[in-house]
């Protein structure tokens, strides 16, 4: 008797899994749609449209979230935009689905160094160089934008603060 509702137990749980696994698809079969949308989206912001290829990118995303090449589209209009931040957010979102993919690796990279964390390219970049196992394209690039070093920030440019013996007497 015991025995039964173990078995039963287990045959459910069986039926449950492979039902579940039997209704999902491959990771390589990206919705139609959403590769079509994401082909308006790059329409778009070729043509300089920036928002609609957004819009497009994100539908896309919408119709099947494991379509990587849209969130790699985002994080290029991101950095486009001049928003690093989000760039880096949405590659993140594309290595999560293919986390050897060199070219998102240093699109990720440069949007870090444009941000100013050096430390976190530096550490894509050699990623990238055990990646690739000898010189490639991506791994230059990445190295030349980190080499070249953070962008100067409006902050950074200021003047700096004055001392009692540069500071200008003030007339009465």
């Amino acid at each position: 008797m015991r025995f039964t509702a173990i078995s039963a137990a287990v045959a459910l749980m069986v039926l449950t899994v492979s039902s579940a696994l039997n209704a999902q698809r491959p990771d390589d079969q990206i919705d139609a749609k959403s590769i079509a949308l994401l082909q308006q989206g790059r329409a778009a912001q070729t043509a300089g449209n920036l928002d609609g290829a957004t819009d497009l990118y994100e539908t896309a995303l919408a119709v099947d979230p494991r379509n990587r090449q849209a969130f790699v589209a985002l994080a290029e209009v991101a950095r486009a935009k001049g928003l690093p931040g989000k760039a880096i957010r949405f590659y993140q979102e594309a290595l999560l689905l293919e986390p050897n993919d060199v070219s998102t690796l240093r699109g990720q990279g440069e949007a870090m160094m444009a941000k100013g964390a050096v430390e976190k390219a530096k550490e894509n970049l050699a990623k990238i160089q055990g990646l690739c196992r000898s010189t490639c394209q991506d791994a230059t690039v990445l190295a030349a934008a980190i080499a070249k070093g953070p962008p100067v920030t409006a902050t950074a440019q200021a003047t700096p603060p004055e001392t009692p013996e540069t500071a200008t007497p003030a007339k009465p």
